[in-house]
């Protein structure tokens, strides 16, 4: 899947508004937003959210099934992340997203939210990784998406993980450039976005794809 051709609309280094040369835009959103007025979110041509689920071993989002709930009832594509943390046993943490993750036709892969070491080493990240994606993708029949920032990527991930859809974070209004055959399935563009119905500010993110390969993308039915 070749990408889009990027029209830029800022010469801010964070953008705050959105790309232009993008078919499918989305955000993320966490407890951070506090409380989201979905009706009012989702007039803004917003075609898919995705939502922290849980973190560790134990924690778990306060507004992960308050929005996870609500998102269910409309016409847009939802997905569950999970922030990992290396120095806590990976098992343990693949069941803390699957006993609170319920996944349904048309919902996006789980994401695994992989951006620091916690004092640990990149071996023993990766090894944690592949756990989690292992377990994750064994419960629910589908292979994960990981969620990392570009430099994070290039020294610890980088052509280990190919087989992924891979979800870049890099602040700017140029696309990530990776080396070798690897693409980037959706990219986090921004970290300072405004849009009605949330207080505050809100991850901007684009899929390099249309409808029909995002669609592809997610869970289909059993």
């Amino acid at each position: 899947m070749s990408c889009c051709i990027l029209l830029v609309i800022s010469a801010c280094r964070y953008p705050t508004e959105r790309l232009e040369g993008y078919k499918i835009h989305g955000i993320d959103v966490s407890h951070y937003q506090n409380d989201i007025d979905w009706n009012e979110v989702l007039t803004q041509d917003i075609d898919f959210v995705f939502i922290k689920a849980s973190e560790g071993q134990m924690m778990r989002d306060q507004h992960f099934a308050y929005n996870w709930e609500r998102l269910g009832e409309k016409d847009v594509r939802r997905g569950a992340y999970h922030f990992f943390r290396p120095t806590i046993d990976a098992g343990l943490q693949a069941k803390n997203y699957t006993n609170f993750v319920r996944l349904k036709m048309g919902d996006m892969p789980p994401v695994l939210d992989a951006e620091i070491l916690d004092k640990s080493t990149p071996k023993k990240l990766r090894k944690g990784m592949k756990t989690w994606l292992e377990t994750i993708e064994k419960t629910y029949h589908i292979r994960p998406i990981i969620y990392t920032n570009l430099n994070f990527y290039k020294d610890h991930l980088q052509g280990h993980f190919d087989g992924y859809p891979l979800w870049i974070a890099r602040y700017n209004t140029v696309p990530p450039r990776l080396i070798g055959q690897k693409e980037w399935q959706f990219w986090q563009y921004g970290n300072r976005g405004r849009i009605n119905g949330i207080e505050g500010d809100v991850d901007f993110n684009v899929f390099c794809g249309d409808s029909i390969e995002l669609a592809k993308l997610c869970v289909k039915e059993r």
